[in-house]
């Protein structure tokens, strides 16, 4: 069973200098070696013929070719706007700022 102490707790928080109570370090401390156990559990499964993986499904990155092709002009974008301004869309102000 591998297990944080209270005072490795402390110590965790102390370095990511967040205050906790005694009350919270205790608490804290019996999460970790519930998560502690967890991965020593996974460890024991995952012997040296298991290759690492980050998804329970295979995965395959589909890519394409960029091909260049003409755009709109700035005007074409504009065209349907409601509103706009020095070749830009203009919307509500939403932030109360100048």
């Amino acid at each position: 069973m591998t297990s944080l102490s209270r005072d490795d707790v402390a110590n965790l928080a102390r370095l990511a200098r967040i205050e906790m109570s005694d009350e919270e370090l205790e608490n804290l401390s019996n999460e970790f070696t519930v998560i502690l156990d967890a991965v020593a559990r996974v460890q024991e499964v995952a012997g040296a013929d298991v290759a690492p993986t980050s998804h329970p499904l295979p995965l395959r990155n589909v890519f394409r070719p960029d091909v260049v092709v003409d755009s709109l002009t700035p005007e074409e974008a504009l065209s349907g706007a409601p509103a706009q301004e020095e070749s830009r869309f203009r919307v509500p102000q939403i932030l109360g700022e100048e």
